[in-house]
């Protein structure tokens, strides 16, 4: 009875690492392209950090993963991507046109709303006809929400960074930034610019962990999900929402 007995605990305790997705997992040097965006991502001037770097890396010391930052333009990150020269992106957006080149593995990411910032009270956005007619300041490549993106109609012009998009904004080069909400607060909070924020505002989405669909990282998309599971669990995702959210959102 007793050899019994601890047959079935060494079971159970096998059957539990496995559902955590920690068991034994491959060690891989996992290559991150990232394009600076704080508070969501800090990749220059240091060790990476951020609220979504240091979620990926409560995921990764779970794996025995290794990772490697490469920073580049968000816009470059999807090519990277694309082409394998990279494994992973954090908070992507998905999109069907992604989904050629990148699997959607976890939503690890908070929803967070798109904000729209102006100066003049001309350009202030109370409704979504308001935007038509104004030059929207939006990132390269980048995605915010459906209707938006695929409105043909509005006038868009795009730059390589929200800094930047700013600093158009403030030579009148664009009416309106578009931009999602900690990184505007982070972004304005830098410049020390008198920005107004719309009251319109769209609600956000959660933003995954996106592999590309030919990195071996691939292969352990399950063990992503399960390493994820167990920091909410734990309440470590918890606690990184809001340490980042306290910092930035006052």
């Amino acid at each position: 009875m007793r050899l019994l007995i601890a047959a079935l605990l060494v079971a159970i305790t096998f059957s539990a690492a496995a559902q955590q997705g920690t068991e034994t997992v491959r060690a891989l040097t996992v290559t991150v392209g990232a394009n600076h965006a704080p508070p969501y991502r800090i990749v220059q001037g240091g060790e990476p950090s951020g609220l979504y770097v240091e979620i990926f890396k409560e995921i990764t010391d779970r794996l025995g993963w290794k990772t490697h930052y490469r920073e580049v333009p968000f816009r470059r990150v999807l090519n990277l991507l694309q082409k394998g020269e990279v494994d992973v992106m954090l908070g992507a957006r998905e999109t069907p046109e992604r989904e050629a080149y990148m699997t959607f593995v976890a939503p690890a990411f908070p929803a967070d709303r798109r904000l729209f910032l102006y100066f003049d009270e001309a350009n202030r956005i109370e409704r979504y006809s308001d935007l038509y007619g104004k030059t929207i300041g939006v990132l390269e490549g980048s995605t915010y929400f459906r209707r938006f993106d695929n409105d043909e109609q509005l006038r868009k012009e795009s730059g390589p960074r929200y800094e930047n998009l700013m600093l158009m904004m403030e030579k009148e080069r664009v009416d309106v930034v578009v931009v999602p909400e900690l990184i505007g607060i982070y972004t304005l909070g830098k410049l020390g610019m008198p920005v107004k924020v719309s009251p319109f505002f769209m609600p956000g989405e959660r933003s995954w962990i996106a592999v590309a669909n030919t990195s071996p990282v691939l292969e352990y998309s399950d063990d992503i999900r399960a390493a994820l599971k167990l920091i909410e669990a734990e309440g470590i995702y918890e606690d990184l929402v809001l340490k980042y959210m306290d910092q930035y959102a006052q």
